[in-house]
């Protein structure tokens, strides 16, 4: 049974400011909470988004020995670069399901991008650094958002009805799902974490020392 830990909760709230921004903040314990995934998808036709034929690319970087940024929520067919900002080498690889790859290692940018051509949720790791852990969140919803340091997302929508998904690499239960009409005026949830999870820092050892093997 997992572990839980009593009393933290991750809440969420959004209202509608002008130019049909639909706009909250996630809190856990107390405090903003970072990269929750917010996925909206159109129920009307009126909202819905067209995929291009080629989505534009993103970046999911490496930057003192962390993936940069820990989550990133990609539409389905996007390509995403790894580049690799460190002065030390990277080799980046996932088992997932969704997507299995490998860059193995390197410095800089790579030459091609990775292809997240399916719905699901990639874990990243790197085979040099063990605590190196990072997400990319892979979803065929119509709008797409990850909250900031201080918890905040934001999604401009058009008018319309919107089933809204939320999920967290550290929650106990994903299955979590809302149906709000834009324009809206409140909507709340909570949802239980881990006790435990891990963070894809360094280690505060690590940290301190540096290294000096080149890696």
């Amino acid at each position: 049974m997992a572990s839980r830990l009593p009393a933290v909760f991750l809440t969420a709230w959004a209202t509608v400011a002008p130019a049909a921004e639909l706009a909250g903040k996630a809190v856990a314990g107390g405090r903003p909470l970072a990269d929750l995934v917010v996925a909206a998808q159109a129920l009307d036709a009126a909202g819905r988004v067209k995929a291009p034929p080629a989505p534009a690319a993103m970046a999911l970087d490496q930057k003192s020995r962390e993936f940069v940024p820990h989550v990133l929520a990609v539409r389905s067919g996007t390509p995403v670069y790894f580049p690799n900002s460190d002065a030390i080498k990277h080799h980046v690889y996932s088992f997932s399901a969704a997507k299995r790859f490998e860059i193995k290692l390197y410095s800089g940018v790579p030459r091609e991008p990775v292809l997240f051509d399916r719905p699901g949720i990639v874990a990243l790791g790197c085979n040099i650094h063990d605590w190196m852990l990072g997400y990319v969140y892979v979803s065929d919803a119509d709008y797409l958002t990850v909250t900031d340091a201080e918890g905040r997302w934001t999604l401009d929508l058009p008018d319309g009805r919107y089933r809204l998904s939320f999920w967290h690499p550290d929650a106990l239960e994903q299955a979590t799902e809302q149906v709000v009409s834009v324009p809206a005026a409140e909507l709340t949830l909570t949802v239980e974490l881990k006790a435990r999870f891990p963070t894809g820092k360094p280690p505060a050892s690590l940290q301190n020392q540096g290294y000096g093997d080149g890696f």
